[in-house]
């Protein structure tokens, strides 16, 4: 017969402290979110200060523990806590810690294209009753240059206060299409187009021509298919190049040329640089300050209830400036153990990436696969080959006779294949597959296919008739 009964039992268990959630929460911040942070801390804890950090090479850290473990342990005691074409290129490492003033290259400037509008509306001396439509119409212009809003719905945002009709809009929309960047105000890509084209000289030879191919035949123009051009428009080679040019020399993204989105840079949280036949890792110490605890203020603390908020500051103090240690510890063992076992890949590029996946730096490191994730989650290293996002190096395998090769190598060695082509001759997805078989790379066609769609690259038709094309 069962009965109720009560036992004492001891076990161990992960209590998520506060301590424990502020390690957490700090290991998954960019550098850019870190700095944020310590700032705020700076502001409001009177008990933390920043110091300039030693810019020597830092020394081989201790075994770290696992932030969680050592969070764990720690809580136990709280008084020790679309432009047509578009091209980009990897950088080069330096051979330092980046200088003072190495991120401040964003653009600044607060012009928008409203405002550029509004300033050339204004020069215009139109009555007040144009000036409103004007308006009107430039808040409906996106940053790209276009016109969103109808007639009609400019008409609703003007009423009550000016009652217009759809002939005034659009006179008013043709005034404003007169005004910089060339192509503003457009409805379509198509009338952008030709609102650019209008700026040129009339005698511009195949003008007339250029203007027909944006009035009817974008798609073509996109598609490159000059072949079909010339049977539509009955139009030499010659010709339909010529317009060719002028169509491709107008901004599909007229407002970019004012509204220009500011540059946003990846800060690395580390640097990867080649020493003595070695690859060294360095953590970025010019980007994140380092804290520490005011020990005049600390020592000056008395046990009485006044000094119960200052107390409670030097706790956090002490808690933040920990959990700043072992996120630096954590996140150097990590991008160590990346290198390491990525050296082929900074040797020799792309092709000699090796399939690697958390569980395999986890076990390098002694660490669970969950702090490897959040080490790894935003973060970037700055190596010879450019700034390079710590998942990056990541990728499944694929079976090859020689072992087991990378996804990210095998999309290298399509790439390569691609490139190096016949023109005339693309090489499909199964011919593809077979070349990378005879170099003991087994994958299917529709994988092949995969990659090469992953990688925005046309098929082979496609790449066929391009080459014809030009």
């Amino acid at each position: 017969m069962l009965k109720p009964a009560l036992k004492l039992r001891t076990a161990q268990q992960l209590t998520m402290t506060p301590h424990l959630q502020q390690a957490i929460r700090l290991l998954l911040l960019p550098v850019a979110d870190l700095r944020a942070e310590i700032q705020d801390a700076l502001d409001e804890n009177v008990m933390l200060e920043a110091e300039e950090p030693d810019m020597e090479a830092p020394a081989e850290p201790e075994q770290a523990p696992d932030p969680f473990e050592a969070a764990a342990e720690g809580a136990a005691d709280d008084d020790s806590m679309g432009e047509w074409a578009e091209t980009a290129g990897p950088g080069d490492a330096p051979a330092n810690p980046a200088p003072e003033g190495l991120f401040d290259f964003a653009d600044r400037s607060e012009e928008t294209l409203r405002g550029h509008l509004l300033w050339q509306l204004e020069l215009e001396s139109l009555d007040a009753r144009t000036t409103a439509i004007g308006q009107a119409i430039i808040d409906a212009i996106n940053d790209d240059g276009y016109l969103t809003d109808d007639a009609l719905s400019i008409q609703a945002t003007l009423a009550p206060d000016v009652v217009t009709s759809e002939e005034e809009i659009e006179a008013a929309i043709q005034l404003v299409q007169r005004l910089d960047p060339a192509g503003v105000g457009a409805r379509s890509v198509s009338e952008s187009v030709l609102l650019q084209l209008a700026q040129l000289d009339p005698s511009t030879p195949c003008l007339e021509l250029a203007r027909t191919i944006a009035t009817e035949h974008l798609e073509l123009v996109a598609e490159r298919r000059t072949s079909t051009l010339m049977r539509l428009l009955q139009a030499s080679w010659e010709d339909v190049e010529e317009a060719l040019l002028l169509v491709r020399a107008c901004h599909p993204r007229p407002g970019a040329a004012i509204h220009a989105p500011a540059a946003e840079y990846a800060i690395p949280d580390v640097f990867v640089r080649r020493s003595d036949r070695k690859w060294i890792v360095e953590l970025n110490a010019s980007v994140t300050p380092w804290l520490r605890v005011n020990q005049s203020y600390a020592g000056s603390l008395g046990r009485g209830e006044q000094y119960s908020v200052l107390r409670a500051q030097l706790q956090e103090a002490r808690w933040l400036v920990r959990s700043l240690e072992i996120r630096n510890e954590t996140l150097l063992k990590v991008a160590e153990a990346i290198v390491e076992r990525q050296t082929d890949f900074l040797d020799h590029g792309e092709e000699f990436m090796r399939p690697m996946v958390l569980r395999d730096i986890a076990e390098a490191i002694d660490m669970h696969e969950s702090t490897v994730s959040r080490v790894t989650a935003n973060k970037h290293m700055h190596t010879p080959r450019g700034i390079i996002e710590f998942r990056y190096f990541f990728s499944s395998h694929v079976d090859g006779d020689g072992g087991e090769r990378s996804s990210t190598a095998v999309r290298a060695m399509i790439r390569r294949l691609i490139a190096g082509e016949v023109a005339e001759k693309p090489l499909s997805d199964n011919r593809i597959a077979n070349l990378l078989a005879k170099d003991g790379i087994k994958v299917a066609r529709r994988t092949v296919a995969k990659y090469r769609d992953a990688m925005n690259i046309p098929t082979s038709t496609e790449r066929k008739r391009a080459g014809t094309v030009q």
